[in-house]
């Protein structure tokens, strides 16, 4: 598409691509609604949430917050895990060795743009040291080793068009080595695209509500349900004098 074709209207996502991805248009399209949320329905959603006048100012000064989605559930995946407990910088960094090492390469008018996402079946191949000498802690490598082959055979879904029990994936996820429920909800939030996703560990989200226990924080959210992915989002975009201690894992989601 000729960028000077269309002009996108006020709350609308202009998409623009090139002739030849018109034979993938549809699934192009489909991965673009959910990356940027777009079956969301604001007006529903704040209607919801703003009940709770913990989250009303919240509501009011983000209208129309969405939950960022993923191009691709298994790169959604190894984004969180890798992104555990570290920086945004460090976490860029580090996917990016990762991505240079197992990424096919590929030739784009982008210089920047050169290396696919790793296959699920080319990481499945791989051993702890194989991914631990990129920089990455051999806690990290088993917990990525180990969604590989789930993806591979299909026994774990993470394509959110497709997965249609969110809580029995969150599950089966928090089964795999050095996943706990933090990192399966927030896969859950991004990849699985599950409106109720809520990762209670999250200190931030505990702390912006009063310093609550993990299950203080569940009980709590309870009347948010089944927005609470939302809800979410709109108190790690409360400012940071409302929750001072944020989660490094929260920073770098907020930013990725």
């Amino acid at each position: 598409m000729d960028p000077g074709d269309a002009v996108a209207p006020p709350d609308a996502l202009l998409v623009e691509f090139t002739h030849g991805l018109t034979p993938v248009l549809p699934a192009l399209l489909s991965r673009a609604r959910a990356l940027f949320d777009l079956d969301a329905r604001p007006d529903v959603i704040a209607k919801g949430l703003r009940r709770d006048p913990r989250l009303a100012p919240a509501v009011k000064a983000n209208p129309g917050l969405r939950v960022p989605g993923a191009f691709n559930g298994f790169e959604m995946g190894l984004r969180a895990i890798l992104g555990q407990q570290v920086t945004v910088r460090a976490a860029t960094t580090i996917a990016g060795r990762f991505v240079e090492a197992f990424g096919e390469p590929i030739a784009t008018p982008m210089p920047e743009l050169n290396r696919l996402t790793p296959l699920p079946a080319r990481i499945a191949r791989a051993t702890v040291d194989d991914i631990a000498r990129h920089g990455i802690i051999a806690t990290r490598a088993r917990s990525i080793i180990a969604l590989a082959p789930v993806q591979v055979s299909g026994e774990l879904c993470l394509d959110g068009e497709a997965n249609r029990n969110p809580d029995d994936s969150v599950r089966r996820l928090t089964e795999l080595p050095g996943i706990g429920p933090w990192t399966a909800h927030y896969i859950a939030m991004r990849a699985l695209r599950w409106p109720d996703a809520f990762p209670k560990e999250d200190i931030a989200v505990r702390n912006a509500l009063g310093g609550l226990t993990a299950q203080q924080a569940e009980a709590l959210s309870q009347p948010w349900r089944p927005w609470r992915s939302y809800a979410v989002m709109h108190i790690w975009n409360m400012p940071a004098t409302a929750h001072p201690v944020r989660n490094l894992r929260t920073i770098r989601t907020m930013r990725s």
